[in-house]
C-alpha cells in the first residue's frame, strides 16, 4: 500500500527487525530511521484516557508515527473519512470494560464505513490487579468493530505476559498492543517500538 525508499543497508535492516515479531518485542534504535523513509497514508491514533497514562501512550506512538493523536471525544466522522490508518487506543475499566469516552466513539465507528481502512489497536491494563480482564477494553473496541470490512494490523504474541484471562486475545494472540504501565513500565518503550516497527509497513 505504500512505496518504500530504502538503500540496501536499510532493506537489510528491516528484515532483521520483521524477525522479531513473534517475540515479547525486542527491537533495536535502527527501527525509527528506516520509519522516517517510508512514505505513510494519511493516519491519526485516538485515544481514550482518563488518568492520563492512555493519552501519554498516544502520543509516544503518534510521535513515531509522524501524526497527530486526539482524544476520542474530538473524532468526527470526517476524521475517520479523512484518514485511512486508525490507530485507536483505550484504557480498561471495570471487568474488562472500554474507557468510558470510548462508547460514543464507537458507535461512530460502527456508522463509518471502514472496508478500505487499516486499523491497529493498543491499551493499557494492570496484569496483577486484573489479571483476569488484562486489557479487555482492546477485546471490547475489537469485538465492535471486527465485522467492519476493515484489516488489522498489529497483533501481539502473549509470549512475555503475565495474566489470567483476556477478551483482546484471539488465536493466541492479543488483537492489538497490550502495555502495562503500572507493573511493567520498563518494558513499555521497548514494546511501544517493536510495535511500532511492525505495523508501520503495512500503513
Amino acid at each position: 500500500m505504500r512505496r518504500i525508499r530504502q538503500t540496501a543497508v536499510a532493506k537489510a535492516q528491516f528484515l532483521s527487525i520483521a524477525q522479531f515479531a513473534e517475540s515479547p518485542y525486542l527491537c533495536t534504535h535502527k527501527v525509527l530511521a528506516i520509519k522516517d523513509k517510508i512514505e505513510m497514508n494519511a493516519t491519526i491514533v485516538v485515544y481514550g484516557s482518563s488518568t492520563g497514562t492512555c493519552e501519554a501512550i498516544a502520543e509516544k506512538i503518534a510521535q513515531k508515527l509522524g501524526c497527530e493523536a486526539i482524544n476520542v471525544q474530538d473524532l468526527t466522522a470526517e476524521i475517520v473519512d479523512s484518514n485511512q490508518n486508525l490507530i485507536l487506543g483505550t484504557s480498561t475499566w471495570g471487568a474488562g470494560e472500554l474507557q468510558d469516552d470510548w462508547y460514543d466513539g464507537l458507535r461512530l465507528l460502527q456508522g463509518a464505513n471502514l472496508s478500505d481502512k487499516t486499523i491497529a489497536l493498543f491499551g493499557c491494563g494492570d496484569c496483577e490487579s486484573y489479571g483476569d480482564t488484562f486489557v479487555g477494553g482492546i477485546g471490547e473496541l475489537y469485538n465492535g468493530i471486527k465485522e467492519s470490512g476493515a484489516r488489522f494490523v498489529g497483533a501481539v504474541s502473549t509470549d512475555g505476559y503475565t495474566f489470567d484471562d483476556s477478551e483482546a486475545v484471539v488465536d493466541g494472540k492479543f488483537v492489538g498492543l497490550p502495555l502495562d504501565d503500572v507493573n511493567e513500565d520498563d518494558k513499555t518503550d521497548v514494546r511501544i517500538d517493536a510495535w511500532v516497527a511492525e505495523i508501520s509497513p503495512n500503513l
